[in-house]
C-alpha cells in the first residue's frame, strides 16, 4: 500500500497515522500490522488515491468498483453463475488481468492470467484478488469454501508461513498463473444473500478477504462421500478432519451446528453398504460385517437389528421373497 501511495506521488503518512502503523516499521520486513490495522489503512489509502485496486493497474479502479461487480453477481441462480459472472464482469474494470473459472473431474478452478507486468505489486495483487473472489464467494453461499490447493506465479516468498492461513496447505509456487481449486460440488449451492446484506457486507468486505469462513453447508455431504469410501479405515474424528483439512474439535462443532454427528453418519454409511451387500451380493454375513467395518458377525448383526429391526438373516431372507 506505501508502493501504491508512491506510485501515485502520494503521502502514506496520513493513512498510517490513521491505522496507527508507526512509519518505522516499513524498514523491517519481519515486523507485522494487525488485521484491524490492514482494513483501516487499505481503505484510507484507496479513498486517498481513489483506487480500489491501490496502484496494481494501469488505470486506476475508482472508490465502489469492487462493490459494483458484486452487485453484479448478486441475482444469480447459483455459485457457478455467480463466479462466472464476477470474472466476465472484472474484464470491464482492467484487462491486466483476466479471471476464469473451470471445471475438469469435479474440480473447480478460479484461475488469473496476468496480459501486463504488476511489477513490485503482483504478489499484492494476485493475493488479494483471489482472497477476495474466494471470500466472496463464501459470503453469497453463506459457507465455506476449503480449497484442495492454490498456485501462485511468483517464488514463495519469505513470510510463506501466512499462506496456509489465507489459503490452504497444498500450495505450489513458481507456477504458470495464479489459481485456487475447490470442489465443484460446490458451484450448485444457491446463493444465500439479498441487496441488504450486500450493503452491510460493503461496509466492511476486508474481513472477507483475511478470514476464513466457517460454516461448510457441503460438510455432511462430504463426511459422507469420505465414509462410503473408507469403510475399512480407522474413521476417526481426527482422521476425517484431516482429510477435510479442519480441527476434530472444528468438525464436531460444525457436525453439531448441522444436527449431525460423526457417529450418526459412519453407522448410516455401515447401514447403507451392508444393505448394498445383503440386496446384491453373495456374500456371507460375516463377509458382509467385515466389509462394513466390525470385527465380528455378531457385533454387526447386533448393529444391523438397531437400524433394521430385523437381523441380516432375516433381512436377506425377506428381500430373497
Amino acid at each position: 500500500m506505501v508502493a501504491a501511495h508512491r506510485r501515485y506521488g502520494s503521502d502514506p503518512s496520513a493513512a498510517l497515522a490513521r491505522a496507527g502503523i508507526d512509519p518505522a516499521m516499513l524498514d523491517d520486513p519481519s515486523n507485522r500490522v494487525t488485521a484491524e490495522q490492514m482494513e483501516v489503512m487499505s481503505e484510507a489509502s484507496m479513498r486517498a488515491l481513489d483506487d480500489e485496486a491501490l496502484g496494481w493497474f494501469s488505470q486506476p479502479l475508482p472508490w465502489g468498483s469492487y462493490g459494483m461487480l458484486c452487485r453484479a453477481s448478486l441475482s444469480s441462480p447459483n455459485l457457478d453463475v455467480a463466479l462466472k459472472r464476477w470474472c466476465r464482469h472484472h474484464r470491464l474494470l482492467t484487462r491486466d488481468i483476466l479471471l476464469s473459472l473451470t471445471q475438469r473431474d469435479g474440480v473447480a478452478c478460479l484461475s488469473i492470467d496476468v496480459r501486463r507486468p504488476l511489477g513490485e505489486l503482483k504478489e499484492f495483487c494476485l493475493v488479494t484478488i483471489l482472497r477476495m473472489s474466494l471470500g466472496y464467494a463464501c459470503w453469497l453461499i453463506d459457507s465455506r469454501l476449503p480449497l484442495l490447493q492454490a498456485r501462485f506465479p511468483f517464488p514463495a516468498p519469505a513470510h510463506v508461513e501466512v499462506y496456509p492461513l489465507l489459503f490452504c496447505d497444498s500450495l505450489h509456487f513458481d507456477a504458470d498463473r495464479a489459481s485456487i481449486a475447490f470442489d465443484a460440488q460446490y458451484l450448485s449451492l444457491t446463493l444465500r444473500r439479498d441487496e441488504n446484506a450486500l450493503r452491510t457486507m460493503l461496509r466492511r468486505a476486508l474481513p472477507l478477504t483475511v478470514l476464513q469462513y466457517r460454516r461448510d453447508r457441503l460438510l455432511v455431504q462430504r463426511i459422507r462421500q469420505i465414509l462410503r469410501a473408507e469403510l475399512l479405515a480407522a474413521t476417526t474424528a481426527d482422521r476425517v478432519a484431516e482429510r477435510l483439512n479442519v480441527s476434530a474439535r472444528t468438525l464436531h462443532r460444525q457436525l453439531q451446528d448441522e444436527g449431525a454427528s460423526l457417529q450418526q453418519l459412519k453407522d448410516e454409511a455401515r447401514r447403507e453398504r451392508a444393505v448394498d451387500l445383503l440386496d446384491r451380493s453373495a456374500a456371507s454375513i460375516k463377509q458382509v460385517a467385515h466389509a462394513v467395518g466390525f470385527r465380528n458377525e455378531k457385533s454387526f448383526a447386533r448393529a444391523f437389528r438397531d437400524w433394521t429391526g430385523m437381523s441380516p438373516s432375516e433381512y436377506r431372507g425377506r428381500s430373497a421373497h
